[in-house]
């Protein structure tokens, strides 16, 4: 499928990106003739904090029908997506004649994808693949169509420390999103060299605090002076093992099991509203917003995305500050770009990304018949 990608720069541009998330108007995929900007209809709720983490919840008063799109998650585990290393697509297709023969063997930076599923496909950034010769990372959202060709990924590595492969398949099985540190080196960056530099830097900070043996609550039961869990932390050099690790789950737990029932009590007294997203703040600085066209969409992503941002929490260095509702009102009304790329797979998706004086921001919209929305958006602090 022939990909198209747009740059341009765009001065005193107002572009109220987030607002189109809801809107979801259809476009070409052509600059300055894409989504039509709509009155914002979202509403930002009172903060949920723990530790170091502050999230503020999104609601709006429109949402999507996001139930004929399938994730990652959810096509690994039924077996109808399969992600293999460049060169082992034998046998990962049904229901074609041929398969295409891939003449190279396997790359760091590229992994194949076959969606044999009936539904698109829609892949994040950040999602961690783990397998092959080494973990993945996802390096930018897009959409598989369904019953696709194999599709070349464009992936990081997030294991710096293997090429042995450990499985012909990959899989998603610990439901890992990388943190916003590191989602930000792949998307942004698109540098290997950056992204291991952060996946060592997140990796080294977990097991010093695995060592130490203490949570936001209390000690860890089983952490710092576990020999087991320091023997696995001092083996490996793959995210999604650290982030699996007993002790430093422990860690993650202390954060993420409080602020899930604090969303949850949140939302759940908001019957009428859909929460879509959140913008997130470690010690008191705004770093990130996800926001989704459905609860349902956010549903699906909100305990991997909660987990990432707890190892962030977890991880990030410099003194606490205090974050308030204005803040973070501040972050989401932003969206004067002085720069725009669009990357887009005519009559499949169309990516955005602006970038402001203080932000950077992607915007996945689907062009595909009778789902034509904008499905996701993430914004960074820059």
């Amino acid at each position: 499928m022939k990909r198209l990608i747009f740059r341009g720069t765009f001065c005193a541009l107002p572009v109220l990106l987030l607002s189109a998330v809801f809107a979801g108007l259809p476009g070409n995929g052509l600059p300055g003739n894409g989504p039509a900007p709509a009155s914002g209809d979202y509403k930002l709720l009172a903060p949920i904090t723990h530790g170091n983490l502050t999230i503020f919840p999104v609601v709006s008063g429109k949402t999507r029908d996001t139930s004929g799109f399938l994730t990652l998650d959810e096509g690994i585990r039924s077996g109808e997506v399969v992600v293999t290393e460049v060169g082992n697509l034998h046998g990962t297709m049904r229901r074609r004649r041929t398969i295409p023969v891939y003449s190279r063997g396997a790359q760091v930076n590229n992994l194949v994808l076959v969606n044999n599923s009936k539904l698109p496909l829609i892949l994040l950034a950040g999602e961690v693949v783990t397998g092959g010769k080494q973990d993945r990372v996802v390096g930018k959202d897009r959409i598989i169509p369904s019953e696709s060709d194999p599709v070349d990924l464009a992936v990081f590595c997030v294991e710096p420390g293997r090429w042995v492969e450990s499985s012909t398949k990959f899989d998603t099985h610990a439901s890992v999103m990388a943190q916003p540190s590191v989602r930000k080196k792949a998307m942004v960056d698109a540098d290997q060299h950056k992204v291991w530099d952060e996946v060592n830097n997140a990796n080294s900070n977990m097991a010093r605090l695995a060592v130490s043996g203490t949570v936001v609550g209390g000690p860890v039961a089983g952490g710092g002076g576990n020999p087991s869990a320091m023997r696995e932390l001092q083996a490996t050099t793959s995210y999604a093992k650290v982030i699996e690790n007993s002790a430093v789950k422990q860690q993650v737990d202390s954060i993420t099991a409080p602020m899930q029932k604090s969303y949850e009590s949140v939302i759940k007294q908001l019957r009428n509203q859909n929460a879509v997203g959140v913008v997130v703040a470690v010690k008191g600085r705004i770093v990130w917003a996800d926001i989704f066209a459905s609860t349902q969409l956010l549903g699906k992503y909100w305990p991997k995305l909660l987990q990432s941002y707890a190892a962030e929490a977890l991880t990030a260095s410099g003194a606490r500050a205090e974050v308030s509702m204005k803040d973070a009102q501040l972050f989401l009304d932003e969206w004067e770009a002085r720069h725009e790329t669009v990357d887009s797979e005519p009559g499949l998706y169309r990516q955005r990304e602006l970038v402001g004086d203080n932000f950077r921001a992607f915007e996945l919209t689907s062009l595909l018949p009778k789902q034509s929305f904008d499905v996701h958006l993430s914004k960074m602090a820059e």
